[in-house]
């Protein structure tokens, strides 16, 4: 399973995104995800980039099978914060046949902060060669949590 660490400059980066997010200045819509660690139950937040695509909001991984991407596997449920708003959400991990034109669409929304982690693939790439990294990339299908 493929998994990028965060170098130094990235845990900067995402510690300063996720405090403006955190304080209600997301960057370019950014949300900081919570998800209760799956061993701990310690609640773990990062900052993510939530798609939204043909109606329906998507987060990709573009760091490979993360900590959260593994946390929110065992769980189904995060929250997504920006300011005082937190909204509760489920997720679904989606199968790899559906991911080539949301990541793709995630590349063009995206690509200026996260398109090193795609090396080669760019929203240009075609569909066969979307569908070869498609194993690579989690994406989860999120909804806001009934009644919250």
């Amino acid at each position: 399973m493929r998994y990028v660490r965060p170098s130094g400059i990235d845990g900067v980066f995402n510690g300063v995104v996720g405090w403006l997010t955190r304080i209600g200045l997301p960057l370019a819509g950014s949300r900081v995800l919570s998800v209760q660690g799956r061993k701990s139950g310690e609640w773990r937040s990062t900052p993510v980039n939530p798609l939204r695509f043909d109606g329906v909001r998507y987060l990709v991984s573009p760091r490979g099978h993360t900590q959260w991407v593994r946390n929110i596997r065992v769980s189904g449920r995060g929250r997504l914060t920006t300011g005082r708003r937190t909204e509760e959400i489920s997720a679904i991990e989606i199968g790899d046949d559906e991911k080539p034109p949301i990541l793709r669409a995630y590349l063009k929304a995206w690509a200026w902060e996260v398109g090193r982690f795609f090396e080669d693939v760019d929203a240009s790439s075609s569909e066969e060669r979307l569908r070869e990294i498609a194993p690579d990339f989690p994406v989860l299908r999120i909804q806001p949590v009934a009644g919250t």
